[in-house]
C-alpha cells in the first residue's frame, strides 16, 4: 500500500471505470467506453459476464453472511460503487457485519462515501492501497476487523492483474496467513476456456487500458485454493456457482471462473 492517493487519469482507462461501463454506470470517461465498445465487439457477452460476475459476489457474499455465520468481510479491489455492494448484502443478512474495502483507484477513493454507509450497527472502512502489499492492507484492516474471528477474503476479478503466478500465489498466501481458522476466500478470474475470443479481448486490454491482466486456466485459479477446503461446487464459472432458481433451465457459462473455500 502506498500513502499517496494516485492521481486520477482521464486518458488511460482503468479496469474499475471500464467495468463501470459494462455495468451500466456513468463514472467512466471516454477513454474507457472506447476500450470497453473495443472489447464488445470480439466479445459481445462481456457486459453479460460484467453482470453475472457481479451476481456471484452477491451470491457468495450473502451465502457467508446468511448461511456460514461469517459477519466480517476484507474485499480487495473493491471498484466503483453499483447497486449490493459487499456490506450492503452482509449488512442485510448480519447487521452488525463488518467490511473493509481496498483498492487504489482514485475514482474509486472519492465514491468512498457510498461504500462507507452502512447500517448503524455495523461498521464499514475503506483502505486506500495496493494488493501487492498485503501485510499493510491486514495492518490497516486490523483496525475494523476482529483478527480473532473469521473474515471473508473477497479478490474479485483481480488477481487477473498479477500477471506472474508464483507472485499471485504469494499475495493469497499473505494475506490468509493471518486470518483465523473457519475464515474464507472467495474469488473469480477470466478464464481461456469457454471462448476463444476471450483471448482476443484481453489482447485489446492490454495495448489500451491499465493494469495489464492475464487469463488463468479453472486449475490456475483452483490452485489459489491450496491447503483450504472448497464448498460445493468447487470451482465452477461464475453463474453455476449456486445459481438461483430460474425457469430458463442451466445458466450458459462463461470464462469467468470462481469459487469459495474455508480456511481449515
Amino acid at each position: 500500500m502506498t500513502n499517496e492517493t494516485p492521481e486520477l487519469n482521464p486518458d488511460i482507462p482503468q479496469t474499475a471505470r471500464i467495468w463501470n461501463y459494462w455495468l451500466g454506470g456513468k463514472d467512466n470517461f471516454a477513454v474507457d467506453r472506447q476500450v470497453g465498445e473495443d472489447i464488445l465487439k470480439v466479445l459481445p457477452n462481456m457486459a453479460l459476464f460484467a453482470r453475472a460476475t457481479r451476481q456471484f459476489l452477491q451470491r457468495a457474499v450473502h451465502h457467508l453472511a446468511a448461511d456460514l455465520g461469517v459477519t466480517q468481510f476484507l474485499d480487495v479491489g473493491t471498484g466503483l460503487p453499483t447497486a449490493d455492494n459487499t456490506h450492503q448484502v452482509a449488512q442485510r443478512a448480519v447487521p452488525t457485519a463488518r467490511v473493509v474495502y481496498v483498492d487504489n483507484d482514485p475514482l474509486v477513493l472519492t465514491h468512498a462515501r457510498a461504500l462507507l454507509t452502512g447500517t448503524p450497527e455495523g461498521r464499514t472502512a475503506y483502505l486506500n492501497a495496493d494488493l501487492r502489499e498485503p501485510e499493510k492492507i491486514i495492518e490497516q484492516a486490523r483496525e475494523t476487523l476482529d483478527f480473532d474471528k473469521p473474515i471473508a477474503l473477497l479478490l474479485m476479478g483481480i488477481l487477473g492483474h498479477i500477471t506472474e503466478d508464483a507472485e499471485a500465489r504469494s499475495i493469497v498466501t499473505r494475506l490468509l496467513a493471518d486470518l483465523p481458522s473457519g475464515s474464507y476466500l472467495a474469488l473469480y478470474d477470466a478464464t481461456n476456456v469457454i471462448d476463444p475470443a476471450s483471448a482476443e479481448a484481453i489482447e485489446i486490454w492490454n495495448r489500451s487500458a491499465e493494469p495489464p491482466y492475464v487469463l488463468r486456466s479453472p486449475a490456475q485459479l483452483e490452485s489459489f485454493f491450496e491447503g483450504l477446503e472448497l464448498l460445493p461446487p468447487g470451482v465452477v464459472s461464475c453463474p453455476l456457482w449456486k445459481p438461483e432458481d430460474s425457469d430458463l433451465g442451466a445458466p450458459e457459462e462463461i470464462d469467468e471462473f470462481c469459487g469459495v473455500a474455508r480456511k481449515p
